[in-house]
């Protein structure tokens, strides 16, 4: 399947490897820098930065590198890129997920989803509607129809984008990540059930930003009580074979987070080239 895959994130999980992934802007130069960068993916930001889906569009064709393209004869862009909308998971706001993977993003990372219900609607939004006899019918499947950027971005004739745009690990084949931030006290409580009863969910991010807001301890993120809750949803992700992210992985802490189990690694871009390469040094890479 790794030999196969369009997305280089699930590559990395499938082959039983950290993905290394950072943060980015919405603009076409960053696009292109990031495109030869040492990752797996990036997560274009459109929680805290503007909701732009024509910058985003932009973005993704500057993603492509022709070079790459030509030797290794794949149509996808070797860096895997997702974007993080803002909506919240109490907002159940269908539409931007929609939008950004008629774009062409291979998968959508969800801020504070708390709930069964939001984690459910998360997980739907992303696929298309089967019928009710069809296998892997749920979580039914609410994203409207309109495939036509997204297959061409894939480059894919629509048939086949249909067959490849689902949920991983949900559907085996699947090339869409579906990514639930974990980032308060009420998720933490929570967790174990959103993972025993919705399928479908790629990984869970930490929020370490407001959860330790919450926890009255503003992004202390070394300190004992904020590693005691981060490390009880490492244990409910390991527990559920899914795989659990860390937003803010620096050479300090690198070492530390792929020996307590994280497999979705973010840096900062500013300063992502040297802190990543180290990284994936350390990892084998």
């Amino acid at each position: 399947m790794s030999d196969t895959r369009l997305n280089s994130i699930i590559r990395a999980f499938e082959s039983g490897k950290a993905a290394y992934t950072a943060f980015a802007k919405l603009d076409k130069q960053t696009a292109i820098e990031m495109s030869d960068a040492p990752y797996d993916g990036i997560v274009f930001e459109m929680e805290h930065n503007p909701y732009d889906v024509s910058a985003l569009g932009d973005a993704l064709q500057y993603m492509l590198n022709r070079k790459q393209i030509a030797e290794s004869a794949s149509v996808s862009p070797r860096v895997t890129p997702i974007a993080r909308i803002p909506a919240n998971g109490v907002e159940m706001n269908q539409a931007f997920a929609k939008q950004v993977l008629d774009r062409g993003a291979y998968g959508v990372v969800w801020p504070h989803v708390a709930t069964v219900e939001q984690a459910y609607n998360a997980v739907a939004s992303c696929r298309y509607a089967r019928p009710k006899n069809a296998p892997l019918y749920e979580p039914k499947g609410a994203r409207g129809d309109g495939p036509a950027t997204a297959a061409r971005y894939w480059g894919l004739s629509m048939p086949e984008y249909y067959r490849k745009a689902d949920v991983w690990p949900l559907a085996p084949e699947g090339e869409i990540l579906v990514g639930l931030m974990c980032e308060s006290t009420e998720a933490i409580e929570n967790l174990d059930d959103i993972l025993s009863n919705v399928p479908g969910i790629g990984f869970i991010l930490i929020g370490e930003g407001d959860l330790s807001q919450q926890l009255g301890l503003p992004r202390q993120y070394e300190h004992p009580e904020v590693l005691d809750a981060m490390r009880r949803i490492v244990d409910t992700c390991h527990k559920h074979d899914v795989v659990v992210g860390n937003p803010h992985t620096t050479s300090k802490n690198h070492e530390r987070l792929v020996k307590e189990g994280y497999r979705f690694l973010m840096s900062a871009p500013q300063r992502s080239y040297g802190v990543v390469g180290a990284a994936r040094e350390l990892a084998g890479y």
